[in-house]
């Protein structure tokens, strides 16, 4: 029978399990470790902030880039087109003067031109030189004649006024040429008033 004071019995203080065999304390750190730590987490902190940083700025860097290149894309073309198409709003207005000519040489009869009067002779054959005269100095600022009589109607260059029937065309194509038209570059100075052809010759 046990009398209570048996060594086996008996509970272990906190003190004396600290020192059981076996457990070992965990070193208490130094101010100067948690220091060396804390100094060390704001570091990391620190440098991902800078990366993140970076990250944008390059973005930035990128878009700026990306931007200047645009608008020296734009600028480049719109330097072209003024070039190109600077002159339209004066062409435009000069295409009466071709039209003026063109009705002058479409009044002389062809009789009187196979006659035998030099003078009217001389006149005409003017006239036609200041025509071609007139075109060819268009032509050097990129205004062109359009020639769509037998062409497919383009409702970009052509406006129609009426059909024909004319068995000389295709369907839907331009049998007749009311008002002559032009073009600058690409794009329509004076778009030509046709009559387009209905029922007549199919294409080949």
């Amino acid at each position: 029978m046990n009398d209570g004071n048996d060594p086996q019995n008996e509970m272990l203080s906190p003190t004396d399990e600290a020192s059981a065999p076996g457990a070992e304390a965990a070193p208490a750190k130094s101010d100067a470790e948690r220091d060396a730590e804390r100094d060390a987490e704001r570091d990391a902190a620190a440098v991902q902030a800078l990366i993140a940083e970076n990250a944008s700025l390059k973005d930035k860097v990128l878009r700026t880039l990306a931007e200047m290149e645009n608008l020296r894309r734009r600028t480049e073309k719109e330097v072209a087109d003024a070039k190109a198409y600077g002159v339209s709003n004066f062409a435009r207005d000069m295409l009466t003067f071709a039209d003026n000519l063109r009705r002058a040489l479409d009044n002389v009869p062809a009789e009187a031109r196979e006659g035998g009067d030099a003078a009217l002779k001389s006149f005409v054959e003017g006239i036609e030189l200041t025509e071609r005269d007139f075109l060819s100095r268009l032509a050097r600022h990129g205004v062109r004649k359009l020639e769509p009589k037998g062409q497919k109607f383009d409702p970009n260059f052509h406006e129609a006024l009426y059909e024909a029937h004319d068995e000389s065309v295709p369907p839907g194509s331009v049998a007749h040429v009311v008002e002559e038209g032009f073009a600058i570059g690409d794009r329509v100075l004076r778009p030509a008033k046709v009559g387009v052809a209905k029922g007549g010759a199919k294409p080949n």
